[in-house]
């Protein structure tokens, strides 16, 4: 069949839908009228049950949807499906005389003046409720006519669906990882490349908040220190460097009035994070994970446990390095000869594969961070 330049739009509307799916309540119209059918639609049948659900229809009474749903899905002559990509009336799948004996015929397609239904599968056989086209002709049975346009444009209608699907997939896969970010006890600022905040978590709520070390100005993110200020905008200029940035571990350093510290480490966003709804960008490039810096070595220290295999004695004096500080203030914290703490001390670097107790305090310091619980 030639396209005409009003088929071609047709299909251009198609796929408009597969990437917004409200589209569709306007292309089943258009899909009715390119068909010359009295109804169209688009409807999901479960192959166990029978049941079907009418997703998009037009030139059906809603009272006749909704009999379908709860009543005559099951009677339709139509749920044994044909193979993807078929077109199949009734006709085709079962003797019309006995099919118009039967229930779906008179009491459901007779009333509303019409006697065939025609479906296309547009979902492969391994969906077990797949997605068809149904179409009405009216009064008269599927001619050539419309069969042929019907199959003209299932393929298109296929692949906007499977548009449709991968999009929602990619949509809930980045609304659980959001939900993630948004329950981070560090804070979460993703940002474009002019330091605009497009969200943040309530986290980085609080640190804005106190418009302290980091606040934000008409949405732009400023850090209270020029240098912090001049390293994030080195940092986010575009995505490269932000890659670059997250790859080298890269941390901006900032200072509250107090004099406390604060630590913003730049991460390199996924794409599920980079997208928003329906696959548009949403304009981030990267993100700053923020929390203030404190070194709590008894809060981590089942984890430096666990990942070094210490024993209790080696933890201690690990800790003890860490807050307490030397070797001689080690012992007399835990009431041990000088020469004990040495020896579990040796054993601690051996197996920590450090060499320096200043080792020790970074080490300690990379368990606090949040990002790595």
């Amino acid at each position: 069949m030639q396209l005409t330049a009003k088929h071609s739009e047709l299909i251009e509307s198609i796929y408009d839908a597969g990437l917004n799916p409200e589209l569709w309540v306007d292309v089943v119209v258009m899909l009715n009228g390119f068909f010359g059918s009295r109804a169209c639609g688009l409807i999901s049948k479960d192959k166990v049950s029978k049941s079907g659900a009418t997703h998009y229809y037009c030139g059906v009474d809603p009272h006749f949807i909704q009999l379908y749903a709860d009543e005559y899905a099951r009677h339709d002559p139509l749920a044994r499906l044909p193979r993807y990509g078929e077109v199949r009336n009734i006709p085709d799948l079962v003797n019309f005389d006995e099919y118009r004996r039967g229930r779906f015929y008179q009491e459901w397609l007779r009333p509303q003046g019409c006697a065939d239904v025609a479906n296309v599968v547009l979902e492969q056989a391994n969906s077990s409720c797949p997605m068809l086209m149904t179409v009405i002709p009216g009064r008269q049975m599927l001619d050539a006519k419309m069969r042929a346009r019907m199959r003209l444009v299932a393929p298109h209608a296929s692949r906007a669906l499977m548009i449709n699907r991968t999009i929602e997939q990619k949509r809930q896969k980045s609304m659980a990882l959001a939900d993630v970010v948004d329950r981070l006890n560090a804070g979460v600022i993703l940002l474009d490349s002019a330091c605009n905040i497009v969200h943040s978590n309530p986290a980085a709520d609080a640190i804005l908040d106190a418009e302290d070390v980091l606040r934000s100005v008409h949405g732009r993110l400023l850090a209270r220190s020029s240098e912090a200020n001049a390293a994030l905008r080195d940092v986010f200029r575009g995505e490269t460097e932000v890659a670059a940035a997250a790859a080298t571990d890269r941390k901006i350093r900032l200072t509250s009035r107090d004099g406390s510290h604060y630590i913003a480490h730049v991460i390199a966003l996924p794409s599920l994070l980079r997208e928003g709804n329906a696959g548009r960008t949403c304009g981030a490039i990267g993100a700053l994970f923020v929390w203030k810096a404190k070194l709590d070595v008894r809060a981590c220290a089942g984890s430096i446990d666990r990942t070094f295999e210490l024993t209790p004695a080696e933890l201690r004096v690990l800790q003890s390095i860490v807050e307490v500080g030397g070797v001689p203030e080690t012992a007399d914290a835990l009431g041990i000869a000088e020469t004990t703490v040495k020896t579990h001390l040796h054993r601690v670097f051996a197996k920590t594969g450090t060499s320096r107790q200043a080792d020790l305090v970074k080490l300690a310091a990379g368990f606090s961070n949040p990002l790595v619980h």
